[in-house]
């Protein structure tokens, strides 16, 4: 397989010969307003531009993946840019029924034993924050690859660690891990999705996996750098098995 970090969530996966393209976030920087009620309310989004142009990131992709439909993991311009026939999964019917209303017409909701083009994928279940938060971010998922000509891999989506995590990490013993670890935050409510702490669970849970840390100093509400996780990795033991790419850098496994 091959993994390209494009941006924020954005990922483009070349596995069992199929290219996947997972919550594509594709507005050129600074063209979106910040997310409220967080930091760096004079910065617009997205923090950066892609590093490579839009027509590079769709070009041969066989299949769409959206884990959730918040606006940093599908907006208005990765709408536009995709083809309206282009087969595109989704986590439930709700968010079904509102990628319709964009004109998609090949929309299939993930089960725990799809399978597209030979390729299982089992979704998986994530929680957007922890506590009272979770009423306002809403429901969310991840996805687990499995094909026997490649290895295991997990994109866990915008989850923060909990038992459901660890259970996913039992059940399929993945062998690439792809977190969203920015701990992105509102002033109130906590992390909503992974911090330092959280990534470091992962680690323990699977320490032979190569854990890909994504979702970082994107979007203005980001909470934990690229510079301060790697540190952290460091001083934890874990810096061999966790990856922090920058936007473009791909990883072949």
């Amino acid at each position: 397989m091959n993994i390209r970090h494009i941006r924020n969530a954005t990922l483009v996966v070349d596995f069992a010969g199929k290219k996947f393209l997972v919550d594509p976030f594709l507005s050129e920087k600074g063209t979106l307003p910040p997310f409220p009620n967080s930091a760096r309310q004079d910065q617009n989004n997205p923090l950066v531009g892609l590093p490579v142009s839009i027509d590079e990131v769709i070009a041969g992709v066989d299949a769409v993946i959206v884990t959730h439909t918040h606006l940093d993991h599908w907006d208005d311009a990765a709408k536009d840019a995709l083809p309206k026939d282009i087969k595109l999964f989704t986590q439930n019917e709700e968010d079904k029924t509102e990628i319709e209303g964009a004109g998609f017409t090949n929309i299939e909701v993930l089960q725990e034993d799809t399978v597209f083009e030979g390729i299982q994928l089992i979704k998986t279940k994530g929680e957007h924050g922890r506590g009272e938060i979770l009423k306002m971010a809403g429901h969310v998922c991840g996805v687990v690859f499995k094909h026997e000509d490649e290895k295991t891999l997990y994109v866990a989506g915008d989850t923060v660690w909990y038992e459901e995590v660890q259970k996913t990490v039992d059940a399929h013993n993945p062998e690439i891990i792809v977190v969203n670890a920015g701990d992105n935050q509102f002033l109130q409510g906590g992390s909503l999705v992974m911090n330092e702490e959280d990534v470091y669970k992962v680690h323990k849970a699977a320490p032979k996996a190569t854990i890909i840390a994504v979702h970082m100093e994107a979007v203005n509400h980001w909470n934990l750098s690229r510079a301060d996780l790697k540190k952290f990795a460091e001083e934890k033991g874990m810096a061999s098995n966790v990856v922090i790419p920058n936007d473009g850098d791909s990883y072949s496994f």
